[in-house]
This record gives structure tokens, C-alpha cells and sequence, in this order.
């Protein structure tokens, strides 16, 4: 299966021009135009090599797209300390203008709790400020969380600059709905963790998955509080939604051979040995520190 395309090239957009750039494009009214001239029936079907940085400091550009609640945030941190990139969640991004209590705010609130899409502009003004704000620290390539969500998202982007790979995390829909309710954060900390313990049989009563909780250390279980979106009826709705609005930018990746659909046999423990073996990354040297 085709997976990987093109994984390391010689130039890259800074992250400023690319901030400025997605600022300029998301305003337009017509997205679909910023394909024209791209020929995308000339690439290559696989390039299955170790994965980081190139000679000439170019790192990698990776999206991670699948269902809320999936995993697209503990994977993609552990790639990040893997391959030492910037690791950059527009779900985050958006809790965090929220915490900030200002102008958009209160709205952002409102369609985070009915389960609805941020809109274009606001997610991609967003995302241009976190680029930016990475420019200054010297920060170069990243790993996308949340982004793109749409079709005229993933044309913005596809316009500005080269997605080296997209990974497509998949998971059985009782085990998404469980993950997401059980979905726990230190008030104190910020630690991300999950008391649901996943047990799916079939019919006969043979076991089909098994996830085990994810715990906090004894010092964060009594700060333990649930986010606002996981309850089962904005969670369905978010599925819902992501099934409407998403999906097609799965299409819009496999066809131009960057897709890496993965389907998640388990928790961490089972899932993060085989995901970094389809990728070619299980005898990388950092391996080992970044599953710590």
C-alpha cells in the first residue's frame, strides 16, 4: 500500500511566510484554486526510509487525522519527542483562547460544547499565531493535530506547502464513545489520562479488544476533573460531524498517496510497537526514549 510520498524535501516555507500565507488564503472564496498547477499524477508510490531531518535541516511535515477521541494527541506527542518536532493541536489551541478569556471566548465555548466545527478563519487565524510564535523560537517542521478538519482546509494548506505524511488513526466507534467519556485531566497538572477500561467481546464471548485504563499517579487522582464536550451526547454529535466534514479529507489525502490508515489493535502498549513498524520507525535509536 502506498503510505508514504516524498517524505523529505529540500525546501520548506519558514513558518512566518506560512502563518502569513494561510492568513491571506483562508480569506479567500474560493479555496479549490490554489491547486491549479499542481501536479499531483507525477509522484512517486512509496519511500519507505528512516525518518527526522534531512542534510539540509528539513524536518518533517505530518498530519494526524481520525475520530475524536481516537488517540491523535498521545500519538502525535510521542512522535514529536521521537523525531523533534513541534507538536501543535488546534483542539489545544482552542481550549487555550477559551482559558484566555477573551474576545473569542465565549464563543469558541459555545461551539465546543454543542460539538460543532470551529470555522475556517477562526481556526487557521489561530493556527497562523502558533506558527508564528514557534518562527520566534526557532521551531522547524511540525506534527498536525486537528488540522486540517475540511476540505477547503486541507486545500489552504495543501496550497502553502508540501504534507510529507498523513497518519489515519482508526478505532472501533464503542471503543471512541468509551475512550471519550472516560477522558481525564489534572486540574493542577494537565495531565491527560482515561479511567475507561475497554473490554469488547464478540458474540461467543472471545475477546476482540482490551484497553486498559490510563491512570493518574496518586498525587493527581483527587484533581481529576472531565472536560466540558465529553458527554455522550456532544460526543456522538462530534462523530457525527467529524463522519460529515472529515472523511472526505481522508479521501483528498489517499488520493494523492500520502494516506497511512492504521487501525489501533489496543491501547498504547499494543498499538505504539506496530504503528512505529509501519512506519519504518521501530529500529530508530530514539524509540525507546520517546515510549517512556
Amino acid at each position: 500500500m502506498a503510505v508514504v510520498n516524498r517524505l523529505l524535501k529540500p525546501r520548506v516555507p519558514t513558518f512566518y511566510s506560512l502563518a502569513r500565507t494561510l492568513r491571506i488564503l483562508s480569506s479567500s472564496s474560493s479555496a479549490s484554486s490554489l491547486n491549479s498547477g499542481i501536479d499531483f499524477r507525477s509522484q512517486s508510490s512509496i519511500n519507505r526510509k528512516p525518518l527526522g531531518r534531512d542534510p539540509q535541516g528539513r524536518s518533517v511535515q505530518w498530519v494526524f487525522l481520525g475520530c475524536p477521541g481516537v488517540g491523535k494527541g498521545t500519538y502525535a506527542s510521542r512522535f514529536s519527542k521521537l523525531l523533534g518536532v513541534p507538536h501543535i493541536s488546534t483542539g489545544d489551541l482552542v481550549r487555550e483562547e477559551i482559558s484566555s478569556h477573551g474576545p473569542l471566548a465565549s464563543q469558541l465555548a459555545d461551539i465546543v460544547n454543542q460539538g460543532k466545527l470551529v470555522s475556517d478563519e477562526i481556526i487557521i487565524n489561530l493556527l497562523s499565531k502558533r506558527l508564528e510564535a514557534g518562527e520566534a523560537k526557532g521551531e522547524s517542521g511540525f506534527i498536525l493535530d486537528g488540522f486540517p478538519r475540511t476540505i477547503r482546509q486541507a486545500e489552504i494548506l495543501d496550497g502553502v506547502t508540501d504534507i510529507d505524511l498523513v497518519i489515519n488513526l482508526k478505532l472501533r466507534e464503542e471503543a471512541l464513545l468509551a475512550k471519550c467519556l472516560g477522558r481525564r485531566i489534572c486540574s493542577e497538572c494537565g495531565g491527560n489520562y482515561n479511567v475507561a477500561c475497554i473490554d469488547i467481546k464478540s458474540e461467543d464471548g472471545s475477546p476482540v479488544m482490551y484497553m486498559a485504563p490510563l491512570l493518574p499517579p496518586p498525587h493527581c487522582a483527587s484533581k481529576l476533573i472531565t472536560r466540558s464536550d465529553d458527554t455522550e451526547e456532544v460526543v456522538k454529535e462530534r462523530l457525527r460531524v467529524y463522519n460529515e466534514m472529515t472523511r472526505p479529507v481522508e479521501e483528498f489525502y489517499r488520493r494523492r498517496r500520502k494516506l497511512l490508515e492504521f487501525d489501533l489493535p489496543g491501547g498504547i502498549p499494543e498499538s505504539w510497537p506496530k504503528l512505529l513498524q509501519s512506519l519504518n520507525l521501530d529500529t530508530h535509536e530514539d524509540t525507546k526514549s520517546a515510549a517512556a
